[in-house]
């Protein structure tokens, strides 16, 4: 693979942040690598470093972009937007993974080894699927070999992190304040987060859905080319700060003992098969800033031999964005990798 010139745009974001530091230590071939990020009004006045050397997050000027080959887009959906439709003018490659594009069914939703074959030279841009999207879709993906899937049920616990910065801030202010016995304030939340479990944040359908509980099922029928994919979820907002965790029910054809849903598990490099200990379960406090999409609690009806349930828990940030991304533009790019972090 040869070196290529890259750029980021957005770079104090969340999901900005956690790329640069896999692209750094993940020692992605690059020449160069610039940095960009909408807030900065006055060139040279902010700073960061990469490899040990100082950068300038320099102001976002579109025409700075040209020659480039792959720019990562981890600003804000109008600002991304605006930056794509620029950039279709040169010949640079764009990842979007701030999920701006992801209701475009022109741009093709990427998890990288499940359809990253669709990654070819005339596509110049892809984006990043919702974390939720990338987790499942490697499970499903797993269960499926040598099975036929009737029915999964996920009930899917929210991180803070999935509104940025904002959504952290508040959380922590939040607790801070009740544990102060004081008034909490609510900005990005419409009502309390912390110490608290909310079924919803924001408007539903006829049927009770939210707009993002719709957008994962039907990015997940993209990815696994599945359209009659038989998936149903709900979304509960959760006091924690990173990580998702799922709790996932399966209806199969065949029988499958707990050891053979856990060999398949852990013969894959994206996940990490943990036996449930009450000393250390897998939580979102031992998975956070983790690689691996961690399996935990197994269980198994015994009345029902087809059906199990599975405990999920995997990193928004790490797996759930950056490292999907690194590996979509290795591939994009005909880097040679082995999928995962195992070795």
């Amino acid at each position: 693979m040869k070196k290529i010139r890259i750029a980021l745009v957005g770079t104090d974001s969340l999901r900005g942040k956690e790329i640069k530091s896999v692209l750094e230590q993940k020692r992605f071939p690059l020449t160069s690598i610039e940095f960009y990020d909408p807030d900065v009004k006055e060139e040279y006045s902010k700073l960061t470093d990469f490899a040990g050397e100082p950068k300038v997050i320099h102001h976002l000027d579109e025409r700075y972009l040209e020659g480039l080959d792959l720019v990562f887009l981890a600003a804000k959906p109008a600002v991304n937007a605006r930056v794509a439709r620029k950039v279709k003018e040169f010949t640079s490659k764009l990842i979007d993974i701030n999920e701006t594009f992801n209701d475009n069914p022109r741009v093709p939703l990427i998890v990288a080894g499940i359809n990253d074959h669709l990654l070819t030279d005339e596509i110049n841009l892809v984006a990043n699927p919702h974390p939720v999207t990338i987790f499942l879709a490697h499970i499903l993906t797993l269960v499926s070999q040598g099975n036929s899937i009737n029915k999964v049920v996920s009930f899917i616990l929210q991180p803070a992190s999935a509104y940025d910065e904002s959504g952290m801030n508040e959380l922590a202010n939040q607790s801070i304040s009740l544990l102060n016995f004081e008034t909490t304030r609510q900005k990005t939340f419409p009502s309390q987060w912390a110490f608290n479990l909310i079924s919803c944040l924001e408007e539903v359908d006829h049927f009770g859905f939210s707009p993002l509980e719709r957008r994962i099922v039907q990015e997940l029928k993209r990815v696994t080319d599945n359209p009659q994919l038989p998936l149903f979820i709900s979304l509960i907002q959760a006091p924690v700060f990173h990580t998702y965790s799922i709790m996932s029910y399966f209806e199969v054809t065949k029988e499958m003992e707990i050891e053979e849903i856990e060999r398949i598990f852990k013969e894959s490099p994206y996940f990490q098969v943990e036996k449930p200990k009450p000393s250390q379960p897998v939580s979102a406090i031992t998975v956070a800033g983790k690689d691996e999409i961690f399996i935990g609690q197994v269980k198994k009806e015994p009345e029902y031999p087809q059906h199990f349930w599975l405990w999920i828990v995997a990193d928004n940030l790490t797996r759930g964005s950056a490292l999907n991304a690194y590996e979509v533009a290795l591939k994009w790019f005909g880097g040679s990798t082995t999928h995962g972090t195992k070795e």
